[in-house]
């Protein structure tokens, strides 16, 4: 990344004009703090699969930190595992859980413990005919066929149910590989997964909800984990330490978020404004009174920094209940960042290809972080060893 970015919409000529470590697209002036390495943009395109592309861009990360090197995994490799073990559980339910084409953090980490992984060269996921991942049809068709089975007439399983699901997954993402050759190697995915000396149970599911005791776990009442894995539950001010703590020691971060907020922009730059316009820059009440609602938005998701709301730990708990903090997205937070004014932004690495001005990589404000995480995945060693001991994580 670069070190200084400027994001105003400059015509290409004179963007190429400035130095290579700085570009200017918007009214946002960006200084790194602290940046991490991370592994390419990838793009998930039309796909429910942020978590495995989040998950996957994660572990590729640690892997840069140990000194492994730059690894391309399959992504699609932990969506035929994981589609496959929620068509089981959903089957076992009698239909009553989650079957969608979203997952968690901790599919991710099932899958690496469990099945172990392929680099991207062995099992790429596109089978049928595109180049870029299309699952509308792919989810349609599991949906359908996992209703069938459990809507049975018969009331009882056909010992072949999972074996025509997997058909299913076997030709859009393709059979799932016994061995491989990768770098002049034969390995199986576990013996491969073991071969990059990360262990899947260093990494932790940290939060922060009011209506669950802290320094205690639970499984996030969210849709997306159906697997109903725990998360640790801490205050808002020592969650928010984590971030720090972390990519200030090199651990980069698994990112879990709401999304669907206005201030979350394909321009790169995600804020909470502050709707008291009496405190907008240029704007007085009885102007704000006259305006559209369009012109309303235009105002306060202008391109420069402004005011932010103040986020507590009732507002934060208040948009969770409410079902407007839901798990939209899985993200890769990897460094630090001040705009003009000092205030402090995460450097965010997406999966939705190179795409606008952000080129895969966005701003997200300490407030929109603060703000609309739903969970994160850090390795244990990123926490500060207080909150470990609170915790009782070793």
């Amino acid at each position: 990344m670069k070190k200084i970015i400027t994001l105003v919409l400059f015509i290409s000529f004179v963007a190429a004009a400035f130095a290579q470590d700085e570009k200017k697209e918007s009214g946002y002036t960006f200084t790194t703090v602290k940046e991490l390495k991370v592994t390419p943009v990838k793009n998930q395109n039309r796909s429910g699969t942020c978590w495995s592309f989040s998950g996957l861009g994660f572990i590729e990360s640690e892997l840069l930190r140990l000194g492994k090197g730059e690894y391309d995994l399959s992504e699609m490799f932990v969506v035929h595992h994981s589609y496959s073990d929620k068509a089981k559980r959903y089957v076992r339910l009698h239909g009553y859980n989650n079957f969608a084409a979203g997952g968690s953090f901790y599919d991710v980490l099932y899958v690496l413990k469990h099945y172990g992984i392929v680099p991207e060269t062995v099992m790429n996921g596109l089978q049928y005919g595109e180049e870029l991942h299309v699952h509308s049809e792919l989810d349609a068709l599991t949906k359908a066929y996992i209703e069938a089975v459990v809507k049975n007439s018969n009331r009882k399983l056909t010992p072949v149910w999972l074996e025509g699901f997997n058909g299913i997954l076997d030709a859009f993402l393709g059979k799932l590989p016994d061995t491989f050759s990768y770098n002049g190697k034969s390995y199986t995915p576990q013996s491969f997964f073991h071969s990059l000396g990360v262990n899947a149970d260093d990494y932790v599911s940290l939060t922060s909800f009011t209506h669950h005791p802290f320094y205690t776990t639970f499984a996030l009442e969210i849709p997306d984990n159906w697997r109903w894995s725990e998360s640790y539950n801490l205050p808002l001010d020592e969650f928010m330490s984590i971030f720090d703590n972390s990519l200030n020691n090199g651990y980069t971060i698994a990112w879990g978020a709401d999304v669907s907020e206005k201030g979350f922009s394909r321009d790169g730059v995600a804020i909470v404004p502050d709707v008291n316009l009496e405190e907008l820059s240029g704007s007085d009440r009885a102007r704000w009174l006259g305006l559209s609602q369009k012109d309303k938005d235009a105002e306060l998701y202008k391109n420069t920094p402004g005011y932010e709301k103040t986020i507590t730990p009732e507002l934060r708990q208040l948009a969770y209940d409410n079902y407007e903090t839901t798990d939209d997205h899985g993200m890769l937070i990897y460094g630090i960042a001040n705009d003009q004014n000092g205030a402090k932004y995460y450097m965010v690495k997406n999966s939705w290809g190179e795409t606008g001005n952000y080129k895969g990589f966005l701003y997200a404000s300490e407030a929109f972080v603060k703000y609309k995480t739903i969970n994160i995945v850090v390795h244990k060693n990123a926490i500060p060893a207080a909150i470990k001991q609170k915790l009782g994580i070793k």
